[in-house]
């Protein structure tokens, strides 16, 4: 079965190691091409995360190395990997080809400057997370202990989506911030998040966040970070599952999709290590729920709620 993954970290690892990791078959990518192909995963979204430790005069060339190696190291070197700048050009992927996009996580590498977010649109960007944990000058992050909402500048970003049809990524926001993108954006998603009543954490959501998600017909897509999925980290298949369940008992099983962050966690969730193993998933799911409800789990749910132009 196809899958469509909304978040690794994979331009990271591959630009801290300034090009001498093999996007082919290396083994410190938890994505690479060998995986993406044995997963089964047709469309790979690939996040733009830059540490909030960096200097802040750093940060915006070091999304633009992260571009490069992309483009580089993944596209170029791959003719499999086919850059995905408009939505349609999924449904057009051939046999064996392989769609990636851009997203950002976290706007701080662009200041205060929109012209930055219209050069990443056109490089390929095509969501838009405002903070990771932290907060920024658009909003504050789920650790921020300001907690507030979105700033002025925030929602001049969102409306920018809005206009370009971009998703506005509710992912590692503030609650305070999370209420403000359901309000605001026209094209609202969660990344890379869980429930929290069935896993504690401050980066899961909350039941009646999802269905405030539910409700603008947005989708949630499952991370597969352990400490995410089950109380004290040692999480399998099943507690996916679990995730899985609570979010459809909301009324959610249109809305379910998966961000795996591969390549962004330091523990895996067993039998789901890498983005060879998805047909783990795949196979457990079918004791629960319907080749149907599978496929859109899988990439039907998303492939129904993409930005309309």
């Amino acid at each position: 079965m196809k899958i469509i993954d909304l978040h690794c970290d994979a331009l990271m690892k591959l630009s801290d190691a300034k090009g001498k990791l093999s996007f082919k078959d290396s083994i410190a990518l938890d994505v690479n091409l060998d995986k993406l192909q044995k997963g089964g995963v047709k469309v790979q979204a690939f996040a733009l995360f830059v540490s909030p430790s960096l200097p802040s005069s750093d940060q915006f060339q070091e999304v633009i190395a992260q571009i490069h190696y992309f483009y580089q190291d993944i596209l170029e070197k791959h003719p499999e990997m086919r850059l995905i700048r408009s939505w349609d050009q999924i449904s057009q992927l051939k046999e064996g080809e392989i769609g990636a996009f851009l997203t950002l996580e976290g706007v701080d590498p662009i200041g205060n400057d929109l012209k930055k977010l219209t050069l990443l649109y056109q490089l390929g960007v095509r969501s838009i997370g405002l903070t990771w944990n932290n907060g920024n000058l658009a909003a504050d992050g789920v650790a921020e202990a300001r907690g507030a909402g979105l700033s002025r500048f925030g929602r001049e970003i969102v409306k920018w989506c809005n206009e370009h049809q971009l998703f506005v990524d509710v992912s590692h926001l503030h609650p305070t911030g999370f209420w403000d993108v359901i309000s605001l954006a026209k094209y609202p998603i969660a990344s890379h998040s869980n429930a929290m009543t069935i896993c504690e954490h401050r980066r899961n959501l909350t039941d009646d966040q999802i269905r405030a998600m539910i409700e603008r017909d947005a989708m949630i897509h499952i991370v597969f970070c352990p400490p995410f999925v089950k109380k004290g980290g040692n999480a399998t298949i099943i507690d996916v599952i679990y995730q899985i369940n609570h979010i459809v008992a909301l009324g959610g099983i249109k809305n379910i999709g998966f961000g795996s962050d591969f390549d962004g966690i330091e523990s895996k969730v067993e039998g789901l290590s890498d983005a060879s193993m998805y047909p783990n998933l795949i196979e457990a799911l079918k004791a629960f729920y319907s080749e149907e409800e599978i496929a859109g789990f899988a990439y039907q749910n998303f492939l129904d709620r993409l930005p309309q132009s």
